[in-house]
């Protein structure tokens, strides 16, 4: 697995090659990225990228491509962009986690997700590591803002995000 990742792609299971083929085609030929890298990591259907991109300007282009040409993703199923990868450890990620809430804006509401796997740490805790000095307020339907805990066994991807910067797929087929 790719240790300084930017990107987690989702795919089906089984699809975890064609998938990597898929996302470095759209990050090399379709952003111009030459120095992309995609890898399998050990949990099924998923895949790890690193761009020399902004990760959160690539999902924007991903999203124009995706209208303009929706048969260019045939295996993916969401791509997340990620800000910052630490060690799956509380502290690492309560400290990362206070440096990456400062582009929450004062009056914006936010939300935690986190998608846990290969750990024992329990979500309540992951959730309270991430959030804990964060002062604004939390909204689960419709938040300003996403605080993204994406634990892959040893290593946990951060990110804080718009609701839009997520790339979901099959739902943006469907609209």
């Amino acid at each position: 697995m790719i240790n300084g990742f930017n990107l987690i792609a989702t795919t089906s299971r089984g699809n975890e090659r064609p998938m990597t083929n898929e996302i470095l085609y759209l990050l090399k030929d379709e952003l111009g990225d030459a120095e992309a890298q995609a890898s399998k990591t050990k949990v099924r259907g998923l895949i790890v990228a690193k761009t020399a991109l902004n990760p959160i300007a690539v999902i924007e282009k991903f999203h124009t491509i995706l209208k303009e040409r929706p048969y260019e993703f045939r295996y993916a199923l969401r791509i997340l962009p990620i800000e910052r990868v630490v060690p799956t450890d509380l502290e690492e990620i309560k400290k990362a986690t206070a440096e990456l809430a400062a582009k929450i804006g004062e009056n914006e509401t936010f939300r935690v997700t986190v998608e846990k796997r290969f750990t024992t740490l329990h979500t309540k805790d992951l959730i309270e590591a991430a959030a804990g000095d964060i002062k604004n307020k939390v909204n689960l339907e419709s938040p300003d803002k996403i605080l993204l805990v994406e634990v892959l066994g040893a290593l946990t991807g951060l990110s804080v995000l718009k609701p839009n910067e997520v790339l979901a797929v099959m739902q943006e087929k469907m609209l």
